[in-house]
């Protein structure tokens, strides 16, 4: 990719690619570093969409070579028949370009109507994967919150104006109130916590 000039004149650092690793400039300055791990994430799961289609399209075209195929390619059948099979339950139009692969692997299983729901819920709620996971288990066992035997409930006083205005934001994303809630809160601490050493809740 060519450099290009800043308004200040100096070129951009670039951070380039190999097969063992990355090489990284010592100056490189923050915004670089951030719009490069951007990028990787996004070749990541892109990639594993890649391969998906790359070994649905051989198993359709080359059913008596296309295992040679994989061996010349140095890949792992195991991960490359994971990889083609969520790319199977996914026709390319119906793929969210702000949803990974791994959101999409979530819901595979599911019938294509209720992928639908929960790839519209994840967008708009901007989930992780765990997040989907979690609100998926909810939704199946009917769930409101996670308790643990002999916890003491905990209460919140809210006031009613608050939960009225909560109640019509989970109304206008198509989910139910409880899951709203642990969502916004979720996805609150998670921005707040990520550049902390605190570990993340288990699932």
């Amino acid at each position: 990719m060519p450099q290009r000039q800043r308004a200040d004149s100096r070129p951009r650092s670039q951070v380039l690619t190999t097969n063992v690793g990355l090489r990284i400039p010592p100056n490189l300055d923050f915004d670089d570093w951030e719009r490069t791990g951007r990028q990787l994430s996004g070749v990541v799961s892109s990639s594993s969409w890649w391969l998906g289609d790359w070994l649905v399209y051989g198993t359709n075209h080359y059913a008596d070579r296309y295992q040679r195929g994989i061996y010349a390619a140095g890949l792992q059948y195991q991960t490359l028949r994971n990889y083609a099979w969520v790319s199977r339950q996914f026709a390319l139009h119906r793929r969210r370009a702000t949803l990974s692969f791994q959101h999409h692997a979530e819901l595979a299983s599911l019938p294509v109507d209720e992928q639908e729901k929960w790839l519209d819920r994840a967008e708009q709620m901007k989930w992780t994967t765990k997040q989907l996971r979690n609100a998926i288990r909810m939704a199946r066992n009917g769930e409101t919150h996670d308790k643990k035997p002999g916890e003491t409930p905990q209460r919140l006083l809210i006031p009613g104006n608050r939960i009225r205005w909560w109640q019509q934001a989970a109304e206008r994303s198509g989910i139910e109130f409880d899951q709203w809630v642990l969502a916004a809160l979720d996805n609150a601490a998670e921005h707040i916590l990520e550049d902390t050493e605190h570990p993340e809740p288990d699932a």
